[in-house]
Formats: C-alpha cells, structure tokens, sequence
C-alpha cells in the first residue's frame, strides 16, 4: 500500500513530489553535501555476469585490467581526493570478493593509509566473510558498500551468477560487523518505478545509512550496451521517490549523472540528493571536480566538512 501510495502522488503531481522531495532534504540536512571520491584498486576479469557491468569476464568489453594496486598507489590516490575537500574514499575492487589473506592484508594497510589521510574510509570488495569485514573494521574501516542494484523481482534479469539474498546477506554481515552500510542500484537498467520504491523500501528495512544512485551508461560489449539513457525527468523522480521512502538518509548521485540528466543535473539537491561522488567512475571518466565545487557553491550549498 505504501509503495502504491507513493506512486499515485509521483504519478498525479510529479513536481509537487519533487519539491516536497527536496524541502525534506532541506529539514534533514541542510545546505550540507557529503562527497566522496573513490579508486578502481583492481579492475576487470570479474567472474560475475552483471549485465551492466564493463568488468565482467563474461562480456566483451574494451576495459582496462589489472591486478590489486600497490598500497602507496591508492594512498597518493586519497591524498589528491582530500586535497580536493572530498570526506570519504572508496576502496574498489572487481572480483566476487577477496581473494586471499595476502590481498586481505594488502587492503586493510590502504584503509590504514586512507584513514591516516583523514578520510573515512569506505569499501566495495564483494562479498566478504564476517571474519574478514571484521579485520577491515579493526584497520579502521568505516563504511561497507554493497549495492542490490534493483528490486528482488527484478534482479534476475540483470545478474545469473549471484542472487539477491546473497547481497542481502553480506550487508547484514557488514552490519554485525559494527560497519556503516551503503547500498542503493543502478537505474535505467529495464526496471520501472515500482521495482525502485521495491528497491528503496527494502534498504529501509535493512537500515542503510547511505544509497547510491547511479544512471545506466551503457557499455558497448556488454548485454545492455543499447539501452537508452533515462531521461531527466525520470531521474529526477527517481531520486525524489528514494527521499520519500529514505527521508533521513543520504542519498548520493553516481555514475551517470551527467548524461542521463543534462542540463537539469543542478536539480538534483531540489529533488531531495544531499550527496555526490566526484571525480572519476570505475571505468568512466567523471565531471572535474571544480566544475561541482563550483555547482555547490552556486546553489548556495557546501561540503560537510
């Protein structure tokens, strides 16, 4: 009934629920943006079979692909993120998860570094065994990132090879760890708007502290390299029935963003966004960071310090 709710207003008066969207924003957080940067540690050769994906082996895409980064890559990589006024940093690799102790124990020395950066560290390895979330948490870890990418119905249809309980799974893990947890999806990937507020209602149930929102960019080689771009619009709404549904937790803008909502991508903090990740995607160049201080700036915001 909530979700139908939801819908019918979304439906009948969609700016009205944008607008309400980011006045709940507004009460919740203020003029305050959190930002985060992150850095593609091991990219490509995934064994995973996610349809968006430009790192699975399955497709035959054009990606770059590399081993786990040395330690003192990644750091000198945080370093120029902090210098920029970024407060978290995302550690990410390709793969199911961690493959041995050694990478285990490679990895906790990053988190290590980057919270001696003065970050908040931040992490998306895969899926992970209570143990090792647990070593990551004692080398000062701060946040688990696992997205379920889209509703429990849908999600067949975009991954063979893992099931959605099994990411539910690992976030529940993260949690009993003492893990922050942020999770959210990709949109544009086929669902609709009900597979969102599906998507959106079952984070609030596992109690996430923050949500990605990403945009499909299709990726030639891969299964949904021509899908359209979602409109603006949709974005928009999209974002604002994650307000509605999450209204006291962070929802940040990802991938995407610029190509999916063009010259409306300011209105993404009017539709109820407190967040942002800046600089480069994992296999896509990102927006210079000057170009989203100045946005910030300009619409009379800033960054959580």
């Amino acid at each position: 009934m909530q979700i139908k709710n939801h819908l019918k207003e979304l439906e009948e008066k969609p700016w009205e629920f944008i607008r309400e969207a980011g006045r709940i924003r507004e009460k919740n957080f203020g003029g305050l943006v959190d930002a985060c940067s992150i850095i593609n540690a091991r990219s490509g050769n995934c064994p995973e079979d996610c349809a968006f994906c430009a790192q699975s082996a399955h497709h035959g895409t054009q990606v770059n692909t590399y081993p786990l980064l040395p330690v003192d890559a990644v750091t000198e990589a945080a370093n120029r993120a902090f210098e920029k006024g970024v407060r978290r940093f995302c550690i990410v690799t390709s793969g199911r998860g961690i493959n041995s102790d050694k990478e285990l124990s490679s990895i906790a020395r990053m988190v290590e570094r980057v919270r001696k950066t003065g970050f908040l560290p931040c992490a998306t390895l895969g899926t992970l065994s209570a143990p090792q979330l647990r070593t990551l948490k004692e080398a000062g870890l701060n946040r688990y990132h696992h997205n379920l990418e889209t509703s429990k119905k849908f999600f067949p249809r975009i991954c063979g090879t893992h099931t959605f309980d099994e990411r539910v799974e690992t976030i529940l893990a993260a949690k009993d760890a003492g893990l922050s947890t942020c999770s959210g999806g990709i949109f544009g990937l086929g669902e609709d708007l009900n597979d969102r507020a599906e998507m959106a209602f079952e984070l609030a149930r596992l109690g996430i502290d923050s949500v990605p929102v990403n945009f499909l960019m299709p990726i030639p080689g891969t299964p949904l390299e021509n899908a359209d771009f979602m409109t603006p619009f949709e974005a928009l709404k999209s974002i604002a029935l994650l307000r509605h549904i999450l209204p006291e937790k962070e929802i940040r803008v990802c991938g995407g963003r610029l190509t999916s909502l063009r010259d409306l991508h300011p209105m993404i903090f009017m539709a109820g966004a407190n967040g942002l990740l800046m600089g480069d995607y994992l296999t896509t160049n990102g927006r210079d960071f000057a170009d989203d201080l100045r946005m910030i700036e300009d619409l009379g915001m800033r960054l959580h310090d």
